[in-house]
């Protein structure tokens, strides 16, 4: 599993790549409920969710926009992490 370091944390780079192709290129920048879905699916990749995925998710996040229904759904799956 590969690692980026931003401001000293440690994130999962692959939960960080997903979110930005995601939002860069064509379409509106905003994470939409299936790209959220793809997530959440991302992180549920081994046999639980570790500290480093559920710190990048919350990185992700207060970081990157969200549609309004992409932000509940978002919210709602990740409290119950």
């Amino acid at each position: 599993m590969a690692y980026e370091n931003i401001d000293g944390q440690k994130y999962e780079k692959e939960l960080l790549d997903l979110a930005r192709k995601h939002t860069t290129g064509r379409g509106e920048g905003k994470l939409s409920k299936d790209e959220v879905a793809e997530l959440f699916a991302s992180a549920h990749d081994g046999p639980g969710v570790t500290d480093t995925e559920r710190a990048t998710l919350a990185y992700i996040r207060k970081h990157f926009e969200f549609t309004d229904a992409a932000a509940t759904d978002f919210d709602a799956k990740f409290s119950k992490l």
